[in-house]
């Protein structure tokens, strides 16, 4: 049997744009994406702690520090300043799950690796 496990997130990070004319998506900083093992193109979950909205978008890579912008239709469910949860999910076999450590990347208020 396999069950959905949170496999990474990217814990309140600060959305710092939200560009409705993008083919949507939310583009996430390249570091955070590999601390987080986050790839491009990867289905990920959006949990707006401001307004709690929650929405699934997928991942494109950001040249700016820090850079959390929600893209397209994304855009309207959040609010620049607003905190966000971006978690990644995995299909698992139980036995797997049952050991399985996910990947948390905690983040400050300017989205810079905390700890």
């Amino acid at each position: 049997m396999k069950i959905e496990m949170m496999c990474s997130k990217i814990h309140r990070a600060t959305v710092t744009d939200a560009n409705l004319n993008y083919i949507g998506s939310i583009t996430i900083d390249e570091k955070l994406m590999k601390a987080a093992n986050l790839l491009e193109f990867q289905k990920v979950e959006i949990l707006d702690v401001n307004n709690g909205e929650r929405f699934a978008t997928y991942v494109i890579k950001g040249q700016k520090d820090g850079e959390i912008c929600l893209n397209g239709a994304a855009a309207r469910k959040v609010c620049v300043g607003d905190i966000v949860i971006i978690v990644a999910y995995a299909s698992m076999e139980f036995q797997e799950a049952k050991s399985f450590k996910p990947t948390i990347v905690h983040v400050n208020n300017k989205n810079e690796i905390d700890g």
